[in-house]
């Protein structure tokens, strides 16, 4: 039987192998929390066993059943006490301090992957699900590496150091203790057969509603002009009726389950209290032993109700690790150092034909051959749905054509374009693509080594020389999507962002659609005057056209 089916996880196109290596590989850059996390729980471990050697001595002593100074006896138990504090708030800190660091260590290397995939114009997964599987399931498999595999070995050395010790003292009582350990075993089975099913709903629910609510949220404006703002809540609250039910099905199953495993703990404890009972009834025991009995099966049954919830931690993080590996299954662009070419540069393409992988076959566009020389201004034109945007995004090399080729070249050489190549590109795309934070920390994205005189000149290209009548200038800062700015504004921002890239080819998308015709056309002849780059252009703007050398028309497949 292997892991799969003995903790019922359904069949994926991971193998229980594949997702323990991937366990084994994230577990490697966490080993430093790991380990401390063993050592202070080993530690814990010994320093709980040596107390109740320390509170039998110390009854003994008080009793006269042994010899002794009973002050000596008391200050060793208040040394014990202080270790076990200094060891908690040292446990406090490592799970809260390089918790955190191993966390955000984790999100940021998934987050750079995603960003590293090949880009798809239909995502496989919803933003918002996006996010609660770098929210949740990091947090889940960060806990589980670095807090419940250590605590488990705390949790086994306290199991076997108790029963050892149980078992030196009276070993029928031992075995008494740990009889009822096997019927729970086969009973446990079932309980995580249960709630791997109740888990895996609960989860897909929270994924459903933390969507909702980001997409409400981002068209805020969109729901309000629709007078839709109750649906959207009323959407809401079904999908949190869903989530609400499923979280109830589960309490009461682990609650039920729970009561039943009490139940047997503590009719093993009453066993083990009544057997001492007897014994220090009948003599053939001291007070201090009794004491200790009681401490070591409690010490025994405690780790074994944690050893009982390991298989449960096992499903959740089994669940958690597949969804973070199918954030990683999209195929990884082209990594390496930049490939630039010295300007001015060029764009041909080939007989270039391309249709998306979305069941539909039709091409967008088909055997396209076009040229746009270095220094060249192209204005794209066609009619919705053309492919205009799916060209740019070829030249940009997030898209690979089926057929044909696409090329960068310059008088010295030529090369298909290539993820590596983008460093060649400016790409200014459509609407307001500002992110929150000051302008200048949205303009310092174009180069982080700009100066300011450099950030002043792109925004005076860009038209956008009202940031400098701003209150705080260049410090003014900006909300999500540019919010306190308008969308003309915040579209010559964003050009200005532009321009402070080197490449020597800029891509425009429909860049100009919310100027007003004297902006536009001071921003053309800005653009243009020096003939630097090769510019082309998504455009439906009569003006645009007027300022370009060629127009290429693409008609609808």
């Amino acid at each position: 039987m292997n892991i799969r089916s003995f903790l019922h996880i359904s069949s994926n196109h991971y193998s229980g192998r594949e997702i323990l290596r991937w366990l084994w590989h994230a577990w490697q850059g966490n080993r430093r929390q790991a380990i401390l996390n063993a050592v202070i729980g080993l530690s814990e471990v010994a320093v709980n066993l040596g107390s109740v050697w320390a509170i039998k001595n110390a009854i003994d002593k008080a009793i006269g059943s042994v010899e002794g100074d009973i002050y000596w006896a008391v200050a060793l138990m208040a040394l014990l006490i202080v270790c076990n504090w200094v060891l908690h708030i040292a446990g406090v800190w490592v799970k809260n301090i390089l918790g955190i660091k191993a966390q955000n260590r984790m999100q940021q290397h998934m987050l750079d992957r995603i960003l590293r995939s090949v880009w798809h114009g239909k995502e496989s997964h919803h933003s918002g699900d996006v996010l609660n599987r770098l929210e949740i399931d990091v947090s889940t498999v960060i806990t589980f590496l670095t807090e419940t595999i250590p605590n488990t070995l705390s949790v086994l050395a306290m199991f076997i150091g108790a029963f050892a010790y149980l078992a030196l003292m009276d070993t029928r009582l031992a075995l008494i203790t740990v009889g009822i350990l096997p019927l729970f075993i086969l009973l446990s089975r079932f309980y995580v057969a249960k709630m791997r099913n109740y888990t895996r709903q609960v989860r897909d629910s929270d994924s459903r509603v933390q969507s909702i609510l980001q997409e409400t949220i981002q068209h805020r404006m969109l729901i309000k002009t629709l007078e839709k703002d109750q649906t959207m809540v009323d959407r809401l609250g079904d999908s949190q009726s869903v989530l609400r039910q499923q979280v109830k099905s589960r309490t009461l199953f682990s609650v039920v389950s729970q009561l039943f495993m009490n139940v047997g703990f503590s009719m093993g404890y009453l066993i083990a209290f009544t057997w001492c009972a007897v014994g220090l009834f009948h003599g053939t025991i001291t007070y201090g032993m009794m004491t200790a009995f009681l401490q070591l099966v409690y010490r025994i049954q405690s780790p074994a109700r944690d050893l009982m919830k390991l298989a449960p931690a096992f499903v959740g993080v089994f669940t958690a690790a597949e969804r973070l590996m199918e954030l990683e299954e999209s195929e990884e662009e082209e990594q390496g150092a930049p490939i630039g070419f010295r300007p001015p540069c060029g764009i041909r393409l080939s007989d270039v034909s391309y249709h998306y992988e979305d069941g539909n076959a039709q091409q967008v566009i088909s055997h396209l051959s076009y040229n746009f020389p270095p220094g060249s201004c192209t204005a794209i034109l066609g009619e919705t749905g053309a492919g205009k945007t799916t060209l740019v995004r070829m030249m940009l090399a997030l898209i690979r054509p089926q057929q044909g080729h696409v090329e960068l070249y310059n008088a010295q050489r030529k090369a298909d374009i290539s993820p590596r190549m983008r460093c060649n590109l400016i790409y200014v795309p459509q609407g307001n693509t500002l992110l929150s934070g000051t302008i200048r920390e949205n303009l310092l994205l174009g180069r982080m080594t700009a100066t300011e005189e450099e950030l002043r000149e792109a925004l005076r290209q860009a038209c956008a020389d009202f940031v400098f009548s701003l209150p705080y200038g260049l410090d003014t800062r900006c909300g999500e999507g540019g919010g306190g700015l308008s969308e003309g504004q915040a579209q010559r921002i964003a050009i200005a962002r532009a321009l402070l890239r080197e490449g020597s080819v800029m891509l425009l998308d429909e860049a100009t659609s919310a100027l007003d015709m004297e902006t536009e056309q001071a921003l053309l002849k800005n653009l243009l005057e020096k003939r630097q780059k090769t510019i082309i252009f998504i455009t439906h703007r009569q003006a645009v056209i007027d300022y370009c050398d060629q127009t290429l028309t693409i008609d609808k497949q």
